[in-house]
C-alpha cells in the first residue's frame, strides 16, 4: 500500500501540525492527505452528531467483562467485525478499543470495560476482536497501554511495580495481541510508570512496543494526556489527542529550531500518521456518510434509512446471541430453566427489569439503537397473566450512559410492596445488580457490595417459601450477601450485557439457550481477601507489592476461599472429562483431553489447561489456554490446544525471557478450582529474544 502523502513534501511548519489532532475525534489533514476520524469504542460507538455530547445511535454490545466470560473468540472476532461496519457506515476509521488491561482490583471504576484478570483470556479475545474490527478496513487502537489499573488520579500516580511483573503480566497481554493480530494502533494510558507518564515513556513506547515487539502502526495519545509534546514525540509517541489549537505544533517547531527535538523525530512520527491514515483511506477523502444525513436532526430517532445502512437489525439480533453466550450460571439447584409453557405464576422484582443496566459510564457509553426490557421478554416468553411486577427499590432515572440518583422514592414501601407480589407467586425472579454510579470511568469503587435497598430486598425475599431466581446486572464482581444468596434457588450473572441483554435474560431463563459462560475474573468472599487491598486506590505511587499474583493467581497461593472461582459457570447439562495428555512438540506444547456431555440437553463447555512450571521457576499455577466444545446429548469430542514455547516464558533482568527445563503439571477441567485431569511433561529449557 502506497502512502498518499510524501512527508517530505511539507514544510517543517505543516508536518508538525500532523503530530496533533484537529478538533477532538479527526487528525490533521495536509497536502492531500485526508483527515481519520476516530471514536470512542468498545463496545458500541461513541460517534458524535456534530453536536457536542450528542451521540449517534449504534448498537450495545456486551461491554469487555460480560464478551470474555463467553470464552468464544470467534464471537469476539463477529462483533468486532459488526462495530466495523457500523464505524464505517459513520465515516469513523478508528475505533477506540479494545481494552486490555488487567484487573488487579475488583474496585476499579473501568473494570466494565476490559476483559480479564488473566492475560491470556484477554489476549485470545482481545486479538480476535481486532481481527473482527479491521477485516472491514478499520482500525482498531488497542489500549490503554500501560498499567492503568485505577482511575483514582490516574492522569497523575506513578506504577512502580518491578519489570518481572509488569512484562508477565500487565504488558503480556498486549504483547500477544500485538504480535498475532497486528492492531494498527495503540493508545497509550493517562498514568505515570516509574515517575514517567506513558505518553513519554520510551522504554514502553519504543524500546518495548516497537523494537522488542515489532509494533509498526501508530501510536496515539489517551485524550489529553499528553504533558510536554517534545517529549512525547522524542519517546516515539505520534499523535496527539485531541488537538491543541496549534500550540503542541508551536511546541514542536521551536524545539527543532533550538535543537531540543530533531527534524528526524518530527519526520518519524509524521511517517507513522502519514502510514495509518493511508491504512485506512486508502483511497483519500471517505464518501459522505449514509448515516450522517445533514437533514437530520441530531438526538432524534434513527431513520429507516439509517437503520439500514448500520445494519441494526442484524447487529441487534448478533448483540442478543453474545449476551446469552456471555451470562454465566453461578448457581442453581434445578429451578432453571422455567417451564414457558406452563402455568405457574412468576414475579418479577426489581427496577432492572424494566431499565436493564447494559453498559458503564463514561466514554465507552454509547446511545443504544434500541434496548429490550428483561420485563417485556419474560412476559412474551411466559405470557402476560402469569408474570407479575413491582419495581422493589429505587432506581434512578437514566438513558443508559448516565444515571440519576434516586430521590423521592420510599425504599420500604417499595420493598413491602414487593414482597407480598412475591409471597403470592410461584417463583420469584430478582433483577438487582450494581447502578451505573458504581461503574464509570475516572471513579474506583470503595466497596463491593450491592446497594443496601436491593439486598434489604433480597433477603426478606429469601424468607418466602418460593423458589428465588436472582439475575445479577453488574459489569464487575461483587460480594453477595450470604443472607440471601445462601438461600437463592439460582443466580444469573448477565453483567452488562448490551442492548439485547433483556431478550437474552428470558432466553436463558426458559432454556431457549443453555448457559455456556464463565467467570473472566474470581468473585471474593471478602473486600479484604482481594489483591492489593492495603493500598488500593494508591494515590501517588503503587507499589504493587503482589508482584505478579492478582486473580485467581493470589487467592490460590494464599489458599482463599472465594465467593465464585475465575472460569466458573454451570450449565443445564453435565460433562464427563476423559484422560489429558500432553506432548512437547517442535512447535509448542499439544493438550488434548476427551470431553463428553453426559446429560440430556446440547451445550457447550469451556474446557480450561493450566500449567505449574517446576518448582524451582518459583511461578504459580497460571492459565494456558482454552477450547470452548460444543456437544449434542451423548456427544464426546476432543478439546485440543497448541501453547506456543514464548507464552511459556519467565521474565528476569538478568536472563530476559527463559522457559525452564523440568517437569512441568498440566491440569485440565471447568475452572480453576475444578480441574478433573491431571498429568506431567518434560520440557527442555528455551531463550527467547523478546
Amino acid at each position: 500500500m502506497a502512502d498518499l502523502l510524501d512527508v517530505s513534501s511539507l514544510p517543517l511548519a505543516e508536518r508538525v501540525k500532523l503530530l496533533s489532532g484537529d478538533g477532538p475525534w479527526h487528525s490533521y489533514a495536509a497536502g492531500g492527505l485526508p483527515a481519520a476520524e476516530l471514536s470512542d469504542g468498545p463496545h458500541g460507538l461513541r460517534t458524535e452528531t456534530g453536536v457536542d455530547m450528542v451521540w449517534i445511535p449504534s448498537t450495545g454490545f456486551p461491554t469487555g467483562s460480560a464478551l470474555a466470560s463467553s470464552w468464544d473468540a470467534e464471537l469476539a472476532r463477529r462483533v468486532g467485525r459488526a462495530i466495523g461496519e457500523e464505524a464505517r457506515a459513520m465515516g469513523v476509521q478508528c475505533v477506540l478499543g479494545p481494552g486490555v488491561n488487567l484487573k488487579r482490583s475488583p474496585l476499579c471504576g473501568r473494570n466494565f470495560e476490559y476483559f480479564s484478570e488473566d492475560p491470556a483470556l484477554a489476549a485470545v479475545l482481545g486479538a480476535a476482536w481486532v481481527e473482527g474490527i479491521q477485516s472491514t478496513g478499520v482500525a482498531a487502537c488497542l489500549k490503554h497501554f500501560a498499567a492503568n489499573n485505577q482511575e483514582t488520579r490516574r492522569t497523575e500516580m506513578s506504577v512502580e511495580a518491578d519489570e518481572t511483573t509488569l512484562r508477565e503480566l500487565y504488558l503480556e497481554a498486549f504483547r500477544r495481541i500485538v504480535q498475532t493480530a497486528r492492531p494498527w494502533s495503540v493508545m497509550c494510558s493517562y498514568n505515570r510508570i516509574h515517575g514517567v507518564h506513558a505518553s513519554q515513556h520510551r522504554w514502553l513506547l519504543t524500546d518495548v512496543l516497537r523494537d522488542e515487539w515489532g509494533f509498526d502502526g501508530l501510536v496515539v495519545s489517551d485524550w489529553d494526556a499528553v504533558h510536554d509534546p517534545v517529549a512525547a514525540v522524542r519517546a516515539g509517541l505520534d499523535l496527539e489527542m485531541p488537538g491543541t489549537d496549534g500550540r503542541s505544533a508551536a511546541a514542536l517547531l521551536a524545539a527543532v529550531r533550538s535543537g531540543d527535538l530533531t527534524e528526524a523525530e518530527v519526520d518519524r512520527a509524521a511517517e507513522r500518521v502519514v502510514r495509518f491514515v493511508s491504512r485506512v483511506l486508502p483511497d483519500g477523502w471517505p464518501p459522505a456518510s449514509p448515516v450522517r444525513d445533514p437533514g437530520v436532526t441530531p438526538g432524534a430517532p434513527l431513520t429507516a434509512g439509517q437503520a439500514t445502512a448500520l445494519g441494526v437489525g442484524e447487529h441487534h439480533r448478533l448483540a442478543r446471541e453474545a449476551a446469552a453466550a456471555a451470562a454465566v450460571l453461578l448457581r442453581n439447584d434445578g429451578v432453571l430453566p422455567l417451564e414457558a409453557q406452563g402455568s405457574g405464576s412468576i414475579a418479577v422484582i426489581g427496577g432492572y427489569a424494566v431499565t436493564p443496566r447494559i453498559q458503564g459510564g463514561g466514554s465507552a457509553g454509547v446511545c443504544p439503537t434500541m434496548v429490550d426490557a428483561p420485563l417485556d421478554a419474560i412476559r412474551e416468553a411466559a405470557g402476560t397473566d402469569r408474570v407479575w411486577y413491582a419495581p422493589g427499590y429505587p432506581v434512578g432515572a437514566t438513558n443508559y450512559y448516565e444515571e440519576a440518583e434516586a430521590h423521592g422514592q420510599d425504599a420500604g414501601l417499595l420493598r413491602a410492596e414487593a414482597v407480598a407480589v412475591a409471597a403470592q407467586a410461584e417463583v420469584v425472579i430478582v433483577f438487582a445488580g450494581l447502578p451505573l454510579l458504581d461503574e464509570r470511568e475516572a471513579f474506583d469503587r470503595d466497596h463491593l457490595d450491592l446497594p443496601a435497598a436491593q439486598t434489604d430486598l433480597l433477603v426478606e425475599l429469601a424468607q418466602l417459601d418460593r423458589p428465588l431466581v436472582v439475575v445479577l446486572q453488574a459489569g464487575s464482581a461483587a460480594v453477595l450477601d450470604p443472607g440471601w444468596h445462601d438461600r437463592a434457588s439460582a443466580i444469573l450473572l448477565t453483567h452488562l450485557g448490551g442492548q439485547a441483554v433483556g431478550s437474552a435474560t428470558a432466553d436463558l431463563l426458559f432454556g431457549r439457550v443453555n448457559p455456556s459462560g464463565k467467570l473472566a475474573e474470581t468473585w471474593p468472599l471478602r473486600l479484604a481477601d482481594t489483591p492489593g487491598i492495603d493500598t488500593f486506590p494508591d494515590l501517588d505511587t503503587a507499589r504493587y507489592p503482589e508482584g505478579p499474583l492478582i486473580g485467581y493467581r493470589w487467592y490460590d497461593s494464599r489458599a482463599l476461599a472465594v465467593g465464585y472461582p475465575f472460569g466458573h459457570g454451570l450449565s443445564y447439562t453435565s460433562f464427563g472429562y476423559g484422560s489429558l495428555s500432553a506432548t512437547g512438540g517442535a512447535e509448542g506444547l499439544d493438550l488434548w483431553i476427551e470431553v463428553e456431555n453426559t446429560g440430556v440437553l446440547p451445550g457447550a463447555e469451556v474446557v480450561q489447561f493450566y500449567l505449574t512450571p517446576p518448582r524451582e521457576a518459583n511461578r504459580p499455577r497460571f492459565l494456558a489456554g482454552f477450547v470452548k466444545l460444543p456437544l449434542g446429548p451423548g456427544e464426546a469430542g476432543t478439546a485440543r490446544l497448541r501453547v506456543r514455547y514464548r507464552d511459556l516464558a519467565s521474565w528476569s533482568p538478568e536472563d530476559g525471557w527463559q522457559q525452564p527445563a523440568g517437569q512441568w503439571r498440566v491440569e485440565a477441567g471447568a475452572s480453576s478450582r475444578d480441574l478433573r485431569q491431571q498429568t506431567v511433561v518434560g520440557l527442555a529449557a528455551r531463550d527467547f529474544p523478546s
